[in-house]
């Protein structure tokens, strides 16, 4: 449907002074705190986790070595969505210069519609990730079962908790302890915390008191005097789960972002109805390969 005369029938009244509800600043880009973005030209990406080698074995003099041999163990697949929203503006709001006055106004707005869109999709991997969001080897996201070759690990505490300094700490325990397919240790760390609006002045004290938060004991604050989280905290605004936390680890292959089309936008009019169309698409897809690329806690 376009949009009519009918629909601006004060644009053509004479004293209007000011329009408004288009011009809302927004949250641009949130998502690159989270995701490693790459370009994709298939309809999916798939990723295999391979399984290396067990620890090396003790060979004694004169007997054979020991062989071992790797293995792929899941596929994490990532699916692109085709995400669009376009306008119409009739030929008679184009005669009566509606349109030069609107134009404007309305690509900003669509702008701003796809921008939301690619935001809630962004965090819907870590929202449903203690639910419906599994990771490619058919567990839910942040587990403490992931399965493995060797075993299980774990990317979520095994109690719930809210974030404190308990919390906090024990996330950077069970991070550090962090195993690969095979149980060998990977030596990861956190490196940055996603939290919602509601943590950010929780967060603020964690990471910059110099002294323990809630206590009036003289105890230096052991997350920041040894640099953990070195990248520190951002607030993402479409987390709706109000006291959840998450910490990126330096795991690679981690959280991951394809882009298939990169946002475009078009102009055409329509011969039949005289109506001028505008559109904006892209297509792209959010995911995880590896699940020790980050670490949550659902809150208490």
């Amino acid at each position: 449907m376009a949009i009519s005369r009918s629909q601006l029938v004060k644009e053509l009244e004479p004293g209007l002074n000011a329009l408004f509800g288009l011009e809302y600043k927004r949250y641009e880009n949130q998502h690159a705190e989270i995701y490693t973005n790459e370009n994709s030209d298939r309809a999916f990406e798939e990723e295999v986790m391979l399984s290396g080698f067990a620890n090396a074995q003790v060979k004694a003099e004169g007997s054979g070595v020991s062989f071992d041999e790797a293995q792929e163990t899941f596929t994490a697949r990532y699916t692109h969505e085709t995400v669009a929203l376009a306008f119409a503006i009739t030929e008679e709001a184009i005669e009566d210069n509606l349109y030069d006055r609107l134009a404007a106004r309305y690509t900003k707005a669509l702008a701003r519609s796809m921008s939301n869109a690619k935001q809630v999709k962004a965090v819907e991997p870590l929202i449903n990730g203690f639910g419906t969001f599994k990771s490619g080897d058919g567990v839910v996201l942040f587990s403490d079962s992931h399965p493995t070759v060797a075993g299980t690990f774990k990317n979520t505490l095994s109690t719930a908790a809210d974030l404190n300094e308990t919390s906090l700490e024990q996330s950077m325990i069970d991070i550090a302890k962090m195993t690969d397919e095979r149980g060998l240790r990977v030596a990861a760390r956190g490196v940055k915390m996603i939290i919602p609006s509601e943590l950010q002045f929780t967060a603020e004290r964690l990471m910059k008191s110099q002294g323990r938060t809630g206590t009036a004991d003289n105890d230096i604050n052991a997350i920041v005097s040894m640099g953990m989280v070195p990248q520190g905290y951002r607030v993402n605004n479409y987390l709706t789960d109000t006291d959840a936390f998450y910490i990126l680890t330096d795991v690679p292959n981690g959280m991951k972002m394809f882009t298939r089309a990169p946002l475009n936008t078009a102009m055409e009019g329509d011969f039949d109805t005289g109506n001028v169309r505008y559109k904006a698409r892209e297509r792209y897809s959010f995911g995880v390969s590896d699940p020790r690329g980050i670490f949550a806690s659902p809150g208490a």
